[in-house]
């Protein structure tokens, strides 16, 4: 492995574990209806399970409601089972060929659970990022070791991952702060 494939490792190990944290913040309640609360839901259709976004049109009608549309009307109450059981405390209600997913008010004690589920997300991503850091280091001075780079380069690159780290990290928190803000408004 040279330098560039460790730089290469490191950037992506950061970029996945930032997207991973935007992803579990999209997926979170915060009153307002927005298809990434729902999508993911694996339904029981058809002999397998398929994610409900590869089933049926998602829409928002208004702000604070979900609208699901099955290109098969055969899935309908497959779709509403799967919604029951997701434990995303929104209660299914079906109104002909659509499921309309209407979101209740959240309360201060709901809006306060979600910013610690928010907040753990985004401890497992910056756990990531440190993962990511610490693999790249490791070979870095692996690299150095096996004589192929200089105690400079090494110094350099340590340098260079410790400034990628930082960034990962603080477009994590950056996130979580937008993310908690959001969660907050009323």
């Amino acid at each position: 492995m040279d330098e560039d494939e460790i730089f290469l490792n490191f950037e992506e190990g950061v970029e996945k574990a930032t997207e991973h944290a935007a992803h579990e913040f999209s997926a979170v309640n915060t009153g307002k209806a927005n298809p990434h609360m729902v999508e993911g839901i694996m339904v029981e259709a058809y002999g397998s399970t398929m994610p409900i976004r590869d089933m049926a049109a998602i829409s928002t009608p208004d702000t604070r409601t979900i609208a699901i549309t099955p290109w098969d009307k055969g899935t309908l109450k497959a779709i509403e089972k799967a919604i029951q059981t997701s434990n995303i405390g929104i209660t299914p209600a079906i109104m002909g060929d659509i499921i309309r997913l209407p979101l209740p008010e959240l309360t201060g004690d709901r809006r306060q659970e979600l910013v610690k589920l928010v907040s753990k997300h985004a401890e497992d991503a910056r756990v990531g990022v440190r993962k990511a850091r610490h693999n790249a280091m490791d070979a870095i001075k692996k690299l150095q070791k096996d004589g192929e780079i200089s105690e400079d380069d090494l110094k350099r690159c340590e340098k260079e991952i410790q400034t990628g780290t930082d960034n990962g990290i603080k477009k994590i928190n950056d996130l979580l702060a937008a993310k908690e803000k959001d969660l907050l408004t009323v």
